[in-house]
């Protein structure tokens, strides 16, 4: 009997790609996300496409009663849904800073309570939650979506301990550079929020790093991404994280070799190069 997978964050990028994977290797798949129209092609793939807000919980709870009903089960939950929100702390809106949370880690952590009662009675299952490099280090611009990042790290730490003795495995998955529509919204947003005002130059010079870097061939295919979460699906015993995507190890490296101030200084001699060459 195939096992059964929902996903969150399924409309577009990695989500997406790896609903078309985890289809093709035999899983019946729920896909879920906040637009059902965007998850047509998924569903005449044989998808089972699910209205799904992370930040509306009576949405969470009807799609896994939904789920339950109609497959009796949930074996693998795999937590991909999240964006990135940009701009100085002082001038992003403490609203703007919630909603990410909400989104990328109490969305996310609510979702799991709502699926964990079902596995703990079959004595197993599997949560994959699909983090971030950035849940290991910092940026300048980036602080509330590498806040989540960190929180989510602990979290999945924490909440695997918690888990061992029903069966149930915690896997992070930790993406770097992807193309995806996650470099639009945090570039669109740190635009927003601080290309006026005391941090404007910052801000600007960091707009173009990003837009740079998230050209070309460093940034990896979401299917780069989506294959390593069927890789953690399939493993009979995963790893506890996955490290995937561009430059991601690289990145990983530096920052256990580097003190803090040399990781800072690393990330500024990034930007200027990015600076001279988009000059």
């Amino acid at each position: 009997m195939a096992k059964i997978i929902l996903i969150t964050g399924a409309s577009s990028g990695i989500g997406e790609e790896a609903v078309k994977r985890l289809m093709t290797a035999g899983y019946t798949v729920y896909a879920g996300a906040r637009r059902l129209d965007r998850m047509k092609s998924l569903a005449d793939a044989g998808a089972h496409v699910l209205a799904l807000d992370l930040t509306d919980d009576a949405s969470m709870a009807a799609a896994v009663d939904t789920v339950m009903q109609e497959a009796g089960c949930i074996d693998v939950l795999i937590n991909n849904a999240g964006y990135g929100s940009y701009g100085a702390l002082e001038d992003v809106p403490l609203e703007e800073a919630r909603r990410q949370f909400d989104v990328n880690l109490f969305g996310l952590a609510r979702l799991t309570q709502l699926v964990l009662p079902a596995m703990r009675a079959q004595r197993s299952g599997r949560i994959i939650n699909v983090s971030s490099i950035g849940g290991k280090f910092g940026e300048p611009f980036g602080t509330w979506y590498h806040a989540t990042k960190f929180a989510l790290e602990g979290l999945s730490d924490s909440l695997r301990m918690e888990l061992y003795p029903f069966g149930i495995d915690v896997v992070v998955i930790q993406p770097g550079a992807t193309h995806s529509e996650w470099s639009q919204i945090a570039h669109e947003s740190l635009l927003k929020y601080s290309s006026d005002g005391p941090y404007a130059k910052g801000a600007t010079a960091h707009a173009n790093m990003m837009e740079e870097g998230h050209k070309g061939s460093v940034p990896a295919q979401p299917s780069v991404v989506a294959n390593t979460i069927v890789q953690a699906v399939q493993a009979s015993k995963p790893k506890t994280r996955y490290v995937t995507g561009g430059l991601a190890r690289t990145m990983l490296f530096m920052r256990r070799v580097l003190s803090d101030r040399g990781f800072d200084a690393l990330f500024r001699m990034i930007g200027r190069q990015m600076a001279k060459s988009k000059a």
